[in-house]
């Protein structure tokens, strides 16, 4: 009987059965397309943060150990693929002779690199001149010295007779904060920077300068031994980074303390982790509405027909069909629309995968994918049981003939409504908003160097209560307004169907529960769509600003330290592409005991090349600050931690010490406070300090700039780059905000967001869509007996299309306006609780306008088509539709 039961569902509701099955392969395709790219970005975040640290592990000899013994229990260590020995001792200064000119420097550092240490370690040295063999300059090294290779260096080392050593090659050290890092030390008394002054050398050479060192002073010469590692590690980088701790403390026990590893894996994951979680937050915030969305379109879709299934599970008990034969019936139409919505939902999510990513994995393991299609499957079997069998359950027991004919008019109103929940809901929604901002809304809670790391769950109250609170308030709103706007709706609806107008508003006021119901739908599909785009514009606005702010413009010739390079060398990086050159100078100056930046900058032309936002500052809009610095050359802007630490108010007198290029000494200068300064291009994220460079220049005897910021065009900044590279030589770095992107910030902005983007949107549109459309249609489509029965009464064709087109109206505009609303109000919060996510926190939401108007053209084209098609079923003969039904 139960297959006969299903025949005839499929032959005779194929319309309802294919929409119930489609709200649940939307709901299926959502969570199976966000959960497979959770786990592939999490495996992307783990391989990243591997792939960008040069050396693992940095393992310092301790005073006492055997250097030989430890070497060999390191490389008999499981999971370590290769250890090469490094020396390290600092020099009192370096120096050369070029073109008659004497050059010399400060102390540095000399390090001591086996030969195959470059192989071993291909990301730890770059070379950029000569050889890589034999003696080897920093580049910012060289410049300081105007050595090329060829040229001979004379290194000082403390206690020793100078060395003069012939220089072969010129190198970056790309990862230069690690390789000099303090080893053991904790993160705060780490060297702010790495040496200025750096020379490698051949082991053998090091070994031979350094003999007399370490015998007057074995502390003086420092040994370590640079690992790389090949064991696997799990996908999620929260589980890798406890590994490779737990593997860094098990290689200092294994040598009985011989040495202390300065994990620098670890650290790579530690910040891969926290992006990890930001990911699942992601999750959880823009794709946990989708599903719940789409789950409740299921639930729309399937009691549409509610009344009929009613009238049909009457119709069995009166025929004597035990209650337990009709249960049965209703599980297998809730198993059939739950298999076939459950693998059509897998089937468009592996399509999504491959046309956004190319793998219909989306990038990850085909385990991780699998896995995610069965949960979903899972999930599409629990929404089909709630949308259908349940109902059908409780009708089992409770429904009659009479029920089953009830009319929904002359019901009540809701009991929340007379209790006032919805507004108790929003009160509610406003306090946890505003409790979380007393923690800068920090949503994942990180330790640095602490294992364990979590999530505070809290933030999700006050979107989640948003959600419930604006839909039911919509409800009530649309509610109200059908119970008590009939006069207006009459008025309303009379162009449309004459003199049926009073009897058509009198049918939209009955069915007022309903529409009530449909509205809200689709305004939260509405919402769902405005808040995740907003989010996602933003998300994408923020990233280009963090990595425009770290790089400084389109692209950056950055003159290493102890250049005189003035202004006027703007000329010769007017290459093909550049529209703007603008010179920034950098300084180190000192407020009170505290070393910080000084940029110096012409306020005229500054923002020329590159983006300056009024939320970079405090005090005043970015035009009127600068402003300020023009008017008054002494004027100083400073950053939020300086005001604070300093109690500075405007108008202040900030005395900085700074050096003066004609006397080579410190001395104070004036400066007056007139504005605060949160972010700035180039400049580190704590403090720092923005100035007029033509008063820095007169005060200090030097317009040496730091830095050229160029502008493109937003367009061509890679070939510029390579161009100015090749014109210029090692002698300054060139960056392009190209190289930013996938520097700066977080690994997370480093991932795939972009296909990401396209599959939430794309749903987005669908789910709109759907909830205007499908259940408009179906809605229409159960009642074509009361359309026939109002032809026979007399209506005409007109009046009844007319009937159906004010209905449409009505839903399309409570839902554009209420999804409008609380969209825009989703976003906003949105943004504000996911500030962490940001890199720095945006001044407005980006709006994409282009997107918001094809999902409302899609929403109004759905209900147009659902409407219209109502209205020619309506044409049919009257006789033909009752005998059908």
């Amino acid at each position: 009987m139960i297959a006969a039961w299903v025949r005839g569902l499929l032959r005779h509701r194929t319309g309802r059965l294919a929409a119930t099955a489609a709200g649940i392969a939307l709901t299926v395709a959502l969570v199976t397309a966000l959960g497979s790219f959770l786990t592939a970005s999490k495996s992307t975040m783990t391989a990243r943060a591997v792939r960008s640290v040069a050396v693992d592990w940095q393992a310092e000899i301790q005073p006492g150990a055997a250097p030989d013994a430890v070497l060999a229990a390191v490389r008999g260590t499981p999971g370590v693929r290769a250890a090469e020995p490094v020396g390290l001792v600092r020099s009192t200064g370096l120096q050369t002779t070029t073109a008659g000119s004497t050059q010399s420097t400060g102390p540095g550092v000399v390090l001591g690199l086996p030969d195959g240490y470059r192989r071993t370690f291909p990301g730890a040295v770059r070379l950029l001149a000569g050889t890589g063999a034999g003696v080897l300059l920093a580049q910012q090294t060289a410049a300081n010295l105007h050595a090329a290779p060829g040229d001979t260096v004379t290194v000082q080392l403390p206690g020793t007779t100078p060395a003069s050593l012939t220089v072969s090659g010129v190198v970056d050290l790309p990862q230069a904060d690690s390789l000099f890092q303090k080893v053991g030390a904790p993160p705060q008394s780490q060297p702010s920077a790495p040496p200025d002054n750096v020379v490698l050398l051949p082991r053998d050479l090091f070994t031979r300068l350094t003999a007399p060192v370490a015998a007057a002073d074995p502390a003086a010469v420092t040994a370590q031994i640079h690992i790389a590692r090949d064991a696997p590690l799990p996908a999620d980088p929260a589980a890798a980074y406890t590994a490779v701790t737990a593997a860094a403390r098990n290689l200092e026990v294994r040598t009985s303390g011989g040495v202390v590893v300065g994990d620098n894996l670890g650290a790579a994951l530690d910040a891969a982790r926290k992006d990890a979680l930001y990911a699942q937050v992601l999750f959880l915030f823009l794709g946990v509405p989708g599903a719940v969305l789409a789950a409740l379109l299921t639930a729309a879709v399937a009691g549409a027909g509610a009344d009929r299934r009613r009238q049909e599970q009457a119709l069995l008990r009166t025929r004597g069909l035990p209650p337990r034969r009709v249960a049965a019936l209703a599980t297998a139409e809730a198993a059939v629309v739950g298999i076939t919505g459950g693998l059509l939902g897998i089937a468009i999510a592996a399509i999504a995968g491959r046309a956004a990513f190319g793998s219909a994995s989306f990038g990850g393991g085909a385990g991780a994918a699998l896995a995610w299609s069965a949960t979903a499957l899972l999930l599409a079997l629990a929404v089909a049981g709630a949308s259908v069998l349940l109902p059908a359950l409780r009708d089992l027991r409770s429904s009659t003939v009479a029920q089953a004919r009830r009319e929904v008019g002359r019901a009540r109103s809701p009991r929340w409504m007379r209790y006032g929940l919805d507004f108790v809901l929003l009160a509610v929604c406003l306090l946890v908003f505003k409790a979380s901002s007393s923690n800068q809304y920090a949503l994942v809670l990180a330790p640095e160097g602490v294992p364990s790391i979590s999530v505070s769950y809290w933030a999700f109250l006050g979107p989640a209560l948003l959600w419930l609170g604006s839909a039911l308030l919509l409800w009530r709103l649309t509610y109200l307004a059908l119970a008590h706007g009939k006069p207006l709706l009459s008025r309303l609806t009379r162009p449309l169907t004459g003199t049926l107008a009073s009897t058509t508003a009198a049918s939209m006021s009955r069915r007022r529960r309903p529409l009530a119901h449909a509205a809200v739908l689709l305004a939260l599909a509405l919402a769902f769509a405005v808040s995740t785009s907003l989010f996602n514009a933003t998300y994408r606005q923020q990233a280009e600003v963090d990595a425009r702010l770290s790089n400084g413009a389109d692209v950056t010739v950055t003159q290493p330290p102890g250049t005189s390079t003035g202004p006027g060398a703007a000329s010769a990086l007017h290459v093909a592409g550049v529209r703007h050159v603008e010179p920034l100078q950098h300084r180190f100056a000192y407020v009170g005991a505290d070393l910080q930046d000084l940029y110096g900058v012409r306020p005229a032309t500054i923002a020329s090349a590159t983006s300056l936002q009024d939320a970079y500052f405090a005090g005043g809009t970015a035009r009127a600050l600068l402003g300020r610095l023009a008017a008054r050359p002494d004027a100083l802007l400073v950053s939020e931690e300086t005001v604070k630490d300093f109690r500075l108010a405007p108008g202040d007198t900030v005395n900085l010490r700074l050096k003066d290029d004609r006397t080579q000494t410190l001395r104070t200068v004036p400066f007056h406070y007139a504005g605060i300064v949160k972010e700035f291009p180039t400049a580190p994220k704590d403090s720092f300090l923005v100035a007029n460079a033509e008063y820095v220049a007169r005060t200090t005897g030097s317009d040496a700039v730091g830095a050229f910021l160029l502008d493109t065009g937003g367009t061509h900044q890679h070939g510029v780059a390579a161009a100015l590279r090749r014109k210029l030589g090692p002698s300054a770095t060139v960056t392009d905000i190209t190289q930013a992107r996938s520097t700066v910030g977080s690994s997370l902005t480093a991932v795939d967001l972009a296909g990401l983007t396209r599959i939430e949107l794309g749903f987005a549109v669908l789910l709109t869509a759907a909830c205007a459309g499908i259940v408009l249609a179906l809605g229409l489509a159960e009642r074509r007996r009361t359309f026939a029965i109002t032809t026979v009464l007399g209506a005409t064709r007109r009046q009844l299309r007319g009937l159906i087109l004010a209905e449409a109206f009505t839903l399309t505009a409570a839902g554009l306006a209420g999804g409008a609303v609380v969209g825009w109000a989703l976003s906003q919060m949105l943004v504000k609780v996911l500030t962490g996510v940001f890199d720095p926190p945006p001044a407005t939401a980006a709006v994409p306008w282009a997107y918001l108007a094809v999902t409302v053209v899609a929403t109004v084209a759905a209900l147009t088509a659902a409407a219209l098609n109502a209205a020619r079923r309506s044409s049919r003969p009257p006789v033909e539709e009752l005998r059908e039904l």
